[in-house]
C-alpha cells in the first residue's frame, strides 16, 4: 500500500474539526492514513450510482437522436447547446453558463467523385474540413497514385496537371494523419490540380473518413478529399497494371465568415476552496456526419454525468469541480483556446484537467501528465477503480482541449479506454449511438467521477 505524504496526513487531522455545516458526510470523515481508506466509501457510492442504470447512455441517445451532428457553425450545434444548458440547470448544477467562442464556419455542400476511366463508377468520398471547392463543372483529370510523400517527391514530374491520390497505409493515427493534414500542400507543390487521400483508418467497410486539413499560404489551394481504403487499393492496382485512370471530382465546399458559439460550463462549487478548480470534460462539437456519439458526445456526457452524480449523492468536495463541454475541437480548437484565454488569470488555481475524447468504451485507467509527486497521488486514487478495471494510471496523457491550459502548467489527464475500434468509426457517417455499450459508458462515468471528486476533495492541492 502507498501512503500519503506526512504533510497530507497532518492536514487530514487538522481538517477533522470545525468543518462548515454544509459539508457532506463524506467530507467530515475522521482522518486516516491513505487515500484508499479515506475515499473508499465515496468511490463505492459513485461507482454504484453510475452503474445502477443507463442514465448516461440514455442522455447521450437523446442528445444524438434529437440534434444529430453538431458541427461548428451549424444550427444543430447551437440548439444542442441550448438544450444542454437547460438540462444542466434542471440537474441542479451551479454557475451554469455558455462562454462565448468565435468559431470557423466551413460548409461541405454537395460533393462527388466519379471514376471515368478505365470504367465508370461513383466512388464514396468526403471533402476534408477546410478544403476549397471545385468549379461547378468539377475537376476532371488523370490520377496519379503514390504510397508516400517520398514517392510523390520522387515522381513530382508526373504530378503536374493531375489529381494525386496519397494511398498511405494506416500505421498509427498520429503518423498516418499527416497525409490528411498536409496532403494538399504536398500535392499542390508538385503541381497537382486536386488531391485525394486514403482514409485514415485501420479497417473499412467502404466508408470514407473526414477530418481537418491545412493549406500552405505559399502554395496553391487545391481541393482535398478522402476516399475509402478499398477504392484507394483498387486504384493502386489499376495503376500497377498500367491502366490510365481518370476521375471527376466535384465539391461545393466553402468557408463562410466566423460565427459565435459557446463552451458550456457547469459546476459544483467547492465548500472550502471554491476558487480552486478541477476541470473535467470533452468536446461537444462533431463533424457533420453521423451523430457524433463516439467523438465526442460520449465523452462530453460522461463528464457531465460524473458531476451530476456528485451533486445527487451530496458529495460536495473541498474544491470546485467544473464540467466544460468545449466547442470547435474538430476544425479549429477555438473552444479550448477561448477557455484558456478567458481563465488565464485563474490557471494557477486549476488543480487538474481531465478529458475524455477516445470514445466511451471499456475504461482501463488514465494517462497523467504532471509532477512525480502528483503522479503518485493520482495513481493511488486509481486503485479505487479496481472494481471496474479502470485502475491503470500511467505517465503521459491529456487531450486536445486541455492542451492549451496544460501548456500553461496545469496538470492534465486523459481517460484511457479499449480503443481498438475507435478509428473504425472516427469522423464517419458510422459514428452513431449503436457503436457504444451502456455498461461501458457507465463505467467511464464512474472512473471520471471518482478521479475528479477525490482530487477535488484532498486536504492538500495536487502538487505541481
Amino acid at each position: 500500500m502507498r501512503f500519503l505524504p506526512t504533510a497530507l496526513v497532518l492536514s487530514c487531522l487538522a481538517a477533522a474539526a470545525g468543518l462548515p455545516a454544509e459539508v457532506s458526510a463524506q467530507s467530515s470523515r475522521p482522518a486516516v492514513s491513505s487515500i484508499a481508506d479515506a475515499y473508499g466509501e465515496a468511490a463505492r457510492r459513485l461507482i454504484d450510482a453510475a452503474l445502477a442504470d443507463s442514465a448516461a447512455y440514455k442522455r447521450l441517445t437523446q442528445l444524438t437522436d434529437r440534434f444529430g451532428h453538431r458541427f461548428s457553425g451549424s444550427d444543430n450545434l447551437e440548439r444542442a447547446l441550448d438544450w444542454i444548458l437547460a438540462e444542466m440547470e434542471s440537474d441542479g448544477l451551479e454557475n451554469v453558463r455558455g462562454e462565448p467562442v468565435l468559431v470557423p464556419h466551413w460548409v461541405r455542400g454537395s460533393e462527388s467523385l466519379e471514376l471515368i476511366s478505365p470504367r465508370r463508377q461513383a466512388l464514396p468520398m468526403l471533402g476534408l474540413g477546410g478544403s476549397v471547392g471545385t468549379s461547378p463543372e468539377g475537376v476532371r483529370a488523370e490520377l496519379l497514385v503514390v504510397r508516400s510523400f517520398d514517392e510523390l517527391e520522387a515522381r513530382s514530374h508526373e504530378a503536374k496537371g493531375k489529381i494525386v491520390l496519397l494511398n498511405a497505409p494506416f500505421v498509427s493515427y498520429g503518423e498516418t494523419v499527416t497525409y490528411r493534414v498536409q496532403g494538399a500542400i504536398a500535392a499542390a507543390r508538385a503541381g497537382a490540380v486536386a488531391s485525394l487521400i486514403r482514409s485514415v483508418t485501420p479497417f473499412s467497410l467502404r466508408t470514407p473518413h473526414t477530418g481537418q486539413m491545412l493549406y500552405d499560404p505559399w502554395a496553391p489551394q487545391i481541393p482535398h478529399a478522402a476516399i475509402a481504403v478499398e477504392d484507394a487499393e483498387m486504384l493502386q492496382r489499376m495503376q500497377e497494371r498500367g491502366e490510365r485512370i481518370e476521375v471527376l471530382l466535384k465539391m461545393d465546399a466553402q468557408t463562410l465568415p466566423d460565427v459565435w458559439s459557446r463552451n458550456v460550463v457547469g459546476e459544483i462549487v467547492g465548500w472550502q476552496h471554491p476558487e480552486q478548480v478541477v476541470v473535467t470534460g470533452g468536446h461537444i462539437d462533431s463533424w457533420d456526419l453521423g451523430t457524433g456519439a463516439m467523438d465526442d458526445g460520449g465523452g462530453s456526457v460522461a463528464a457531465w454525468e460524473a458531476v451530476r452524480l456528485m451533486r445527487d449523492l451530496g458529495l460536495r468536495p473541498r474544491r470546485t469541480v467544473r464540467v466544460v463541454l468545449w466547442t470547435n475541437e474538430e476544425n479549429g480548437l477555438r473552444g479550448a483556446l477561448a477557455y484558456r484565454d478567458a481563465h488565464l488569470d485563474e490557471l494557477d488555481d486549476h488543480i487538474l484537467a481531465i478529458e475524455s475524447d477516445a470514445g466511451v468504451f471499456k475504461p482501463r485507467g488514465f494517462g497523467f501528465t504532471g509532477s512525480a509527486a502528483a503522479y503518485e497521488i493520482v495513481r493511488e486514487i486509481g486503485t479505487l477503480l479496481e472494481a471496474i478495471g479502470a485502475d491503470d494510471v500511467r505517465r503521459g496523457g491529456g487531450g486536445a482541449d486541455i492542451g492549451p491550459i496544460m501548456r500553461k502548467g496545469v496538470p492534465g489527464m486523459g481517460l484511457r479506454v479499449d480503443g481498438d475500434k475507435y478509428f473504425w468509426y472516427h469522423h464517419t457517417e458510422a459514428d452513431t449511438i449503436d457503436k457504444l455499450d451502456p455498461r461501458e459508458m457507465a463505467e467511464c462515468v464512474a472512473a471520471m467521477a471518482v478521479m475528479a471528486y477525490v482530487v477535488a476533495d484532498l486536504p492538500e492541492r495536487l502538487p505541481r
